[in-house]
């Protein structure tokens, strides 16, 4: 069903005719671009709501507002309603649907197959690689902790099987009685196996059917007088009862995400801690776009669609997950769960016990997080208004950019571009310029061929010209600066210098403000947030400079000399290391020298020769 939309929507005469079976609809705007997509038990009723006189939030009035047309597709069922809705959004990516940023796989555990002595490692990926996959893991910290606590225990090895298949003698993690040595036959495979089977059991979290076993057999072993057998079995129980103990809750129920959500203003953030075997194995905050409600139930019925629905998403859903708020479809999203993964899910809203303590500490993280982010950007906003306070400028700047240069007695001379705007770095808009052409050391000449080429980028449109343009350094600098403004006729940006003082601590720099062909100083007091802020963005640039240069002289030092030297090819520079027998009598012979290698004519020597000796 859809109406014209180049004229007003006549949601009447669309509703009258609508369906109240389960479906989609999507709505689009006068462009005819899918703005929202949601999902009903009852289209008629859905859609509907959408159009009531009163009792809507002002931000769902704006995008009923914005509606031009209706699109919807009839489903048999709610549950098949709920999965066409998760793959329309991905389609789509409509505005007004809460957006997710963080798609990354989820890392596992794989134990191999096959092999005589089994090995457990951190694997991200596909799961139809061969072997047992357990998790998934909130984070790599998580994962690589939990192997590091196998590793302990169980001594399952974890390194790879080309290192493994090449050992002629144990490594250093037998000798730290991390591993029990099956590259060299140390350990019997069954004994070995029966790591493998502890660890299994570990990992699945049947902690309890795991204590049992070791009991038992640390009992037979001393009943046989294997009393060294048994000590080893007794070391495993005791430490896996105090990796329990370091777990608030541990052993208390099944694999279980408990999902909590915030939100203040125009900021949302939804927190999630994962307990697999009943225990806390990490918890992760999300800040997704929300703008169709200020309500939690709906933000988090539509995170857990996202998050969970979808056939790449099956093996990431635990067999219960707990929300803190009466969710209106708990019960089609319980079916959808349930079907994507093929197996029962629970979705709890009303717990007690030790899943209430779960809640209520991801409700308090989601609290906590959410408002340390937002007062992050509201800081940084602040110190923007500091900044045109002092500064005194007309308007607030929106976007500084600044540049600084980096080297070593001229060696891998490297220029940065940092970018900051109201709400932080734009780290999208860094850039890095390798600088080359002009005399080691120079940084007045590095400084204009940084502004030139970064200028010329922007003004092919590559990004936005910036209030402020921030040099780290003095006058001379601002000078450069200054040349390039004029030739790209850029006036009407600011130009700021900062300048370490003479004991180069922070909170003692002097800021030089370009006031036509004057510098004016400007001494800003230490608690200042103006000051803070240029020194962030300052530090920042001088962070970024050194790394891109280290990269840069870390590779040209890999280099040999030789392959520097024009007119020298590989063939030749073969013959001239065969002849002399390496690079150091290379350098050390005369021309004369130089041109007994075949392939040398008189010409190349005195090349060769003044470059290595830099004359």
């Amino acid at each position: 069903m859809s109406t014209d939309v180049t004229t007003k929507f006549d949601h009447k005469d669309f509703l009258a005719h609508l369906t109240s079976r389960p479906g989609v609809y999507r709505m689009l705007d006068k462009s005819a671009e899918v703005i929202y997509v949601g999902k009903a038990r009852n289209l008629k009723n859905r859609v509907g709501s959408y159009f009531r006189a009163s009792g809507l939030a002002s931000k769902t009035l704006a995008m009923v507002n914005k509606i031009a047309n209706i699109e919807i597709t009839v489903t048999n069922s709610e549950t098949e309603a709920l999965l066409l809705e998760q793959t329309l959004i991905k389609s789509y990516r409509p505005p007004y649907n809460i957006q997710m940023r963080d798609d990354k796989s989820y890392p596992y555990i794989l134990l191999s197959e096959g092999d005589e002595y089994p090995r457990l490692s951190f694997y991200r990926g596909s799961r139809k690689r061969k072997g047992r996959f357990f998790g998934p893991y909130p984070s790599a910290h998580s994962t690589r902790e939990t192997l590091q606590l196998l590793q302990k225990v169980f001594k399952v090895r974890q390194c790879e099987d080309s290192y493994f298949k090449n050992r002629s003698r144990p490594c250093l993690q037998y000798q730290i009685d991390r591993c029990t040595g099956p590259c060299v036959n140390a350990i019997s495979p069954e004994a070995y196996a029966s790591d493998v089977h502890y660890s299994a059991l570990f990992l699945q979290g049947k902690s309890n059917v795991l204590s049992k076993e070791l009991s038992s057999h640390m009992e037979k072993a001393a009943a046989k007088q294997d009393f060294e057998r048994a000590a080893v079995i007794r070391d495993q129980i005791i430490a896996l009862r105090r990796m329990q103990e370091q777990q608030i809750v541990a052993n208390q129920g099944d694999d279980a995400d408990i999902v909590a959500a915030e939100i203040q203003g125009s900021y949302v953030c939804v927190h999630v801690i994962y307990v697999r075997a009943g225990r806390i194995i990490g918890s992760k905050s999300f800040y997704p776009r929300f703008r169709l409600s200020n309500e939690v139930e709906p933000l988090l019925s539509a995170f857990l669609s996202q998050s969970y629905l979808g056939d790449d998403k099956a093996a990431n859903i635990p067999a219960e997950i707990i929300v803190p708020a009466l969710l209106e479809d708990a019960a089609g999203l319980a079916e959808a769960l349930s079907y994507v993964a093929q197996r029962k899910i629970k979705l709890s809203m009303r717990v007690r016990g030790h899943r209430a303590q779960w809640l209520q500490l991801a409700v308090t993280n989601a609290r906590e997080s959410l408002q340390a982010y937002v007062s992050n950007k509201q800081n940084i906003y602040k110190r923007f208004q500091q900044l045109q306070d002092a500064l005194k400028l007309e308007s607030m700047p929106t976007r500084i950019e600044c540049f600084d240069i980096s080297h070593t007695s001229g060696e891998g001379t490297v220029g940065s571009c940092v970018v900051f705007d109201d709400s932080g770095a734009v780290k999208s808009d860094y850039r890095r310029f390798n600088i080359k052409g002009i005399t080691g050391g120079d940084d007045y000449a590095a400084m204009e061929q940084v502004l030139d080429r970064r200028f010329t980028r922007l003004a092919k449109g590559e990004a936005k010209i910036p209030d402020i343009l921030l040099i780290d350094g003095g006058k001379g600098q601002l000078t450069q600066a200054q040349k390039v403004m004029e030739k790209f006729q850029l006036p009407e940006i600011q130009l700021l210098g900062i300048a370490k003082g003479i004991s180069r601590r922070a909170g003692q720099e002097t800021l030089f403000l370009a006031d036509g062909e004057r510098y004016k100083e400007i001494a800003l007091p230490t608690e200042s947030g103006a000051l803070h802020l240029l020194q962030q963005i300052r530090d920042e640039a001088h962070r970024f400079a050194i790394t891109g240069h280290r990269q840069r002289r870390a590779k040209a030092r890999k280099q040999s000399p030789l392959e520097q030297i024009p007119g020298l090819g590989p063939k030749r520079r073969r013959e001239l290391l065969l002849h002399f027998g390496g690079q150091q009598e290379v350098k050390r012979a005369s021309e004369t020298e130089l041109a007994k290698v075949p392939g040398i004519s008189k010409t190349l020597a005195e090349n060769i020769y003044a470059h290595l000796h830099n004359s």
